[in-house]
């Protein structure tokens, strides 16, 4: 095993872990309740006296915004300030790999936002190459330059947000990344019939198939500019959400209500009778064995 050229590994041999120049954030932070903040992060600096090792711990701190709290104590800071604190800490011995497990799992959505922004400014300022473990999609995406997508302890797709989401490789990468809507259906000469039109696929015929539909992919039109590429609907609920509208329809042959995102919300009411065009540039076809 390699970090950043040097050798850490080998079949009897090992660089013991606090020489390894790997910083480790855990979920829960594990401050030490006994110890100042400031003694939080200064305590893995190795090189120079107290007072170096506590001017490079302030520095961290006055960076992420807490060195207002260096004198207090871990537990009379609210899950926010103990996050930013954790990872001044991992950062302080100034390591070439960050490992952060699941650092934003326990923040209430709005304040995630804001202190995993934060992190990732100072993680970009300092140039240390992170590995981040998580389990919301969106915040991989948001935070990664590239993104590993395990299942049961293997990789099943790698590479970048947008390859990810655009060209999903399984049924299982494809609603992982976003919400989908599914269509079952079988394979014949090289298409695959769903309820809102035809797609092309390279399975064999006869193969059932599950149709991946990103919300996006449902384009809506008003009813009356009818055409042979479009499907009737007709709309049972929509709900603004900030900058765009998540809206629920019924069309015949599916089994289950759709969803489609539009920037257009102020048009789609519910009841109001819609044309819906299909993209097939967002929409997947998997054979139907593949777990999801």
């Amino acid at each position: 095993v390699e970090i950043a050229g040097k050798e850490v590994a080998r079949p009897g041999f090992s660089v013991p872990p606090e020489h390894r120049r790997v910083g480790l954030m855990f979920q829960d932070y594990a401050l030490f309740p006994h110890l100042r903040v400031i003694d939080n992060v200064a305590f893995g600096v190795r090189e120079g006296d107290k007072a170096a090792k506590r001017r490079v711990a302030m520095d961290l701190l006055i960076r992420l915004g807490v060195d207002g709290y260096a004198r207090d104590f871990p537990h009379v800071l609210s899950g926010g300030e103990q996050q930013r604190v954790a990872l001044a800490r991992a950062l302080a011995p100034r390591p070439v790999v960050m490992l952060l497990d699941e650092p934003f799992s326990g923040l209430d959505r709005r304040l995630r936002d804001r202190v995993r922004n934060d992190t990732l400014d100072v993680l970009r300022e300092l140039s240390v190459a992170t590995l981040l473990v998580t389990h919301d999609a969106e915040e991989a995406m948001l935070m990664a330059d590239r993104i590993a997508l395990m299942r049961a302890g293997a990789i099943v797709q790698s590479g970048t947000a947008a390859e990810l989401y655009e060209r999903p490789a399984s049924a299982f990468a494809a609603s992982f990344f976003g919400d989908v809507n599914i269509f079952e259906g079988t394979a014949q000469g090289g298409k695959v019939k769903t309820p809102l039109g035809s797609l092309d696929t390279v399975l064999q015929d006869g193969c059932k198939v599950r149709v991946f539909v990103r919300p996006e992919a449902l384009q809506l039109a008003p009813a009356p500019r009818l055409d042979a590429d479009s499907t009737a609907a007709e709309i049972i609920e929509s709900h603004l959400l900030g900058p765009v509208s998540l809206v629920r329809l019924k069309i015949e042959g599916a089994a289950e209500p759709l969803t489609a995102r539009s920037d257009n919300g102020a048009l789609w009411k519910a009841g109001k009778r819609v044309r819906i065009r299909l993209d097939p540039a967002r929409s997947f076809v998997f054979p139907a064995s593949q777990e999801m």
